[in-house]
């Protein structure tokens, strides 16, 4: 299978390339830069250049491709809703030129601030009001009848080289002197590994069914003060609660994420794909190579 993949030199897309041409498939990378060029050309992958922004180039990678994963998202958390909106309108056109055949579409999202089933986030937890666009716009390419799908990936894809949530709440404790969690800091977060994550990306693409939302968890609920824990151990820092402005002070832009209690299980995306996760978690990835 050719597969178009956006984000093709990101950190989880580069992952994702590799996966799939180790598994016999070829991959065209979307390349916005001369350097993402080099290292999607240098992954054994083609290029195509241009940007989240470029339609017409979106829609060509996309209708000369037997399929696409799109894992890019412009990670400004300080124009965020425009972000989104960039992320909705790239949707919209790849699924554009997919109506009427069978091609398929994997379109990334994410578990966290989804609600919860009987306690835990599942596969049967819609985003609704979501802040992010992109599971509402798979959704709705599939009542088109596209087949879209979505994998709504853990707020943390960890593994070396990973730029983020944990590597800026480390930096936010050496920058503050105290490794911090909110409130009680009971609050769950979840973790997949980034090796694990390329693999569901690929099984999905070969796999998915149209309209189906496969979670991307293998912590299912660490609590947001084990992690503070471990970096005040790492970093021989005290550990302290923060509530209110202490803590959007500290957190910055993350204090609106950082307090979600978003458990969640992957059951059914391990039964219904086959994929059966093998990597480190995430405290233990931490310990080896997040300092």
């Amino acid at each position: 299978m050719k597969v178009f993949v956006t984000g093709a030199s990101g950190f989880i897309g580069t992952a994702v390339v590799r996966e799939l041409i180790g598994a016999g498939h070829t991959v065209v990378g979307l390349a916005r830069s001369e350097s993402s060029a080099e290292a999607i050309h240098n992954a054994g992958a083609e290029v195509l250049t241009g940007s989240l922004e470029d339609l017409d180039i979106l829609k060509q990678g996309a209708l000369q491709a037997d399929g696409v994963i799109h894992t890019a998202f412009i990670h400004d958390f300080i124009q965020y809703a425009k972000s989104n909106d960039v992320d909705k309108a790239a949707i919209a056109a790849m699924g554009e030129v997919l109506i009427g055949t069978t091609k398929p579409i994997i379109v990334t999202a994410g578990t966290l601030g989804l609600p919860a089933i009987n306690g835990m986030i599942t596969e049967d937890s819609a985003a609704i009001n979501s802040r992010r666009s992109s599971e509402a716009a798979a959704m709705a390419l599939a009542e088109k009848g596209i087949h879209a799908s979505v994998i709504r990936l853990s707020p943390s894809v960890h593994d070396k080289g990973d730029k983020g949530f944990v590597p800026f709440i480390i930096q936010q404790a050496r920058k503050n002197g105290v490794s911090a969690y909110p409130a009680e800091g009971n609050n769950r977060w979840t973790a997949v590994h980034r090796l694990d994550a390329a693999k569901l990306y690929r099984l999905a693409i070969e796999k998915a069914s149209k309209g189906a939302r496969y979670n991307g968890v293998t912590d299912t609920g660490i609590e947001v003060k084990r992690i503070a824990e471990l970096i005040g151990k790492k970093l021989n820092l005290p550990v302290t609660s923060l509530s209110g402005e202490d803590a959007i002070k500290h957190f910055e832009w993350m204090s609106g994420f950082i307090g979600f209690d978003s458990p969640a299980t992957s059951f059914k995306t391990q039964e219904q794909l086959g994929w059966k996760p093998t990597h480190i978690g995430l405290l233990e990835d931490m310990q080896q190579n997040y300092f």
